[in-house]
């Protein structure tokens, strides 16, 4: 059986042919290398760009925050500058002050700052009863706004004294102004009277400041005194209570409160002494809507 023969090129047609081939071969190369440089290119402006440190470090933040959380419970970490524990989910966070922090460095009070804690609003106490006037007062009132720090002022309440000379004496010392907090009443003890008159000489002062400036007072207390006194009495005025050292503030679902003092031992840059550390229970709107307009 004949065996069929392939046909040779001529040595002509031979090198054309070689030389298609490496043509082909340098194009593919050609466009190879430029697929590399182009990649090359993304990785380098990757590798440049700021964006690209910041999330790179913001993950390490948070894989470091991980492991130094590690054993603590969900949503309520350490930070170790404030040298407490603070409730994560929330974003508004303060702090109120008297005479006993001493005299107050503002600006070392708004400069600190970490894990996005930041000092929002500040409740400053300005006076007691229908005599006292707080003594760093008048220096905390003027120098805090100064800063950018939202500020509000409370009266120490004193069941015994009459409620409406004690709202004049507030409103006497306070000067209230768009864009402050409302004013603030802390009542916290019975002083050896009854409940019912507290609360008859508590409701005086309330509507005596609501009177004269429009604005409803916030009602500060701590989480007892409220179960035990306030609560049902005062639900159409903003809460602020004091429930320390807790990851959530465990009140009967239907109160409606604002603020949440959850500790009374934070370290804060410019203050001399331990100092009381709040959240606001609502976002940055909601906090406008409660500021004097």
């Amino acid at each position: 059986m004949a065996v069929a023969k392939t046909p040779r090129l001529n040595s002509g047609a031979s090198k054309k042919v070689i030389q298609r081939k490496k043509v082909q071969t340098k194009r593919k190369v050609s466009q190879g290398l430029a697929k590399i440089q182009v990649i090359l290119a993304g990785l380098l402006l990757i590798l440049l760009s700021p964006f690209y440190y910041g999330y790179v470090l913001k993950g390490l933040t948070s894989a470091w925050q991980g492991v130094t959380d590690w054993g603590e419970t969900p949503g309520y970490r350490t930070y170790r500058n404030f040298a407490i524990r603070i409730p994560d989910r929330f974003t508004i966070h303060g702090i109120d002050v008297s005479s006993y922090q001493g005299k107050i460095d503002w600006n070392k009070v708004k400069a600190m700052k970490e894990g996005g804690v930041t000092i929002k609003f500040a409740f400053i106490k300005s006076t007691e009863g229908i005599l006292h006037v707080d003594k760093y007062f008048s220096r905390n009132w003027r120098e805090a706004p100064k800063t950018g720090i939202i500020c509000g002022a409370y009266h120490y309440f004193k069941p015994k004294k009459d409620g409406k000379l004690q709202a004049r004496f507030f409103l006497q010392t306070v000067n209230l102004e768009t864009g402050d907090l409302p004013p603030v009443v802390d009542v916290e003890e019975l002083s050896g009277i009854t409940p019912q008159r507290m609360r008859k000489e508590l409701r005086s002062f309330l509507n005596h400041i609501e009177n004269k400036t429009g604005v409803k007072p916030i009602i500060y207390t701590g989480l007892v005194f409220y179960k035990d006194y306030l609560q049902d009495h005062f639900n159409d005025y903003p809460l602020w209570i004091a429930h320390y050292y807790r990851a959530e503030l465990k009140v009967p679902e239907k109160t409606k409160w604002s603020f949440w003092q959850h500790a009374d031992n934070a370290t804060v840059s410019g203050t001399g002494y331990d100092t009381d550390m709040n959240v606001f229970n609502g976002d940055s709107a909601a906090f406008e809507d409660i500021l004097i307009h």
